[in-house]
């Protein structure tokens, strides 16, 4: 378990490995519009583009990024739903 994890637990896990863009931003949104405010989503990705785009995503959406941190060339991204 990473840092993060640790300080911000996610009640919900999405894997989007293996997908490319705009499919983990669109299973993303559609897995916040199902939680309440204030739950953590945990998403796992492989697309390159997607640090940005989550970057882009929550500015857009108001949502909270936590944290965005890479390792083996996966990406995993903490987003706080507004």
């Amino acid at each position: 378990m990473m840092e993060d994890e640790k300080n911000f637990p996610a009640e919900v896990e999405l894997d989007v490995r293996q997908l490319a863009c705009p499919l983990p931003i669109l299973r993303a949104k559609k897995s916040l519009a199902d939680m309440t405010s204030g739950q953590v989503l945990r998403i796992v990705a492989t697309d390159k583009g997607s640090p940005n785009d989550f970057i882009d995503f929550c500015k857009k959406t108001g949502n909270e990024l936590l944290s965005s941190t890479e390792a083996g060339g996966e990406f995993m991204f903490l987003i706080r739903r507004r």
